[in-house]
């Protein structure tokens, strides 16, 4: 290979890894963007303006939209271009099972392997849970999705992380205002609590057993306000 095809194709290797990395990092920002509520369900994305928003061109940009489509949380219409994904009753509840699943095998795995550090970090979210007001909707919303991450990374297991990670921002797209009423702050928070003592007697089955039964719970309020709202 002659020197100026040599270094043509190292500038073309690095200009696809520059280009690689501005569409990682603008799916990230766009995603961040949908899992806040900014680009709420059914939304229509702009390129020209995310574009600008985020700036960098529109090649790197599509691409960021190609992979937002590979991970759920975007749909590309012919013609028409893309959409932030809604999410259906019915597969939201599929979603939920997933979960509830997921849920407790985290919790066996970790209940076999938790230190009194963790212990102590979940204890403390448990906590700030339980000091919340009824008004404080969003707080514990945002607490309890830290508890629930928290528990699958101690968990471990790389590839339980992952899938929970995609099945939890798929569930972002639905309605979430409809799963917590701020009467239920209380018991939710002491549905954690009990959840913690479980893993600190290293109870591996009650501990899958609690997660399971808090998800499923979660998914019954879900069906419930879905069918009420389409009333």
């Amino acid at each position: 290979m002659s020197m100026p095809s040599a270094l043509a194709s190292r500038e073309a290797a690095l200009a696809l890894m520059q280009s690689t990395s501005l569409a990682r990092l603008a799916a990230e920002a766009v995603e961040a963007l949908i899992l806040s509520g900014e680009l709420g369900p059914g939304a229509r994305l702009n390129e020209a303006l995310l574009a600008q928003r985020l700036g960098v061109s529109r090649g790197p940009l599509r691409e960021a939209l190609r992979l937002l489509e590979e991970g759920g949380l975007v749909r590309q219409e012919k013609n028409r271009g893309a959409f932030v994904r809604e999410i259906p009753l019915a597969e939201a509840a599929e979603l939920y099972e997933l979960r509830a699943g997921l849920d407790a095998a985290a919790g066996r795995l970790l209940a076999t392997r938790i230190g009194a550090e963790q212990l102590a970090e979940l204890r403390a979210l448990t906590a700030a849970m339980r000091s919340l007001g009824e008004a404080e909707v969003d707080r514990f919303h945002e607490l309890n999705l830290a508890f629930h991450e928290r528990l699958v990374v101690l968990a471990g297991n790389s590839a339980l992380l992952e899938t929970y990670r995609r099945t939890t921002r798929l569930l972002a797209l639905f309605r979430r205002r409809n799963l917590l009423a701020p009467r239920a702050i209380p018991h939710f928070a002491e549905e954690h609590a009990a959840i913690v003592e479980h893993l600190a007697a290293g109870d591996a089955a009650g501990c899958a057993e609690a997660l399971f039964r808090h998800a499923e719970g979660g998914r019954a309020r879900m069906l419930a306000d879905g069918e009420l709202a389409a009333r």
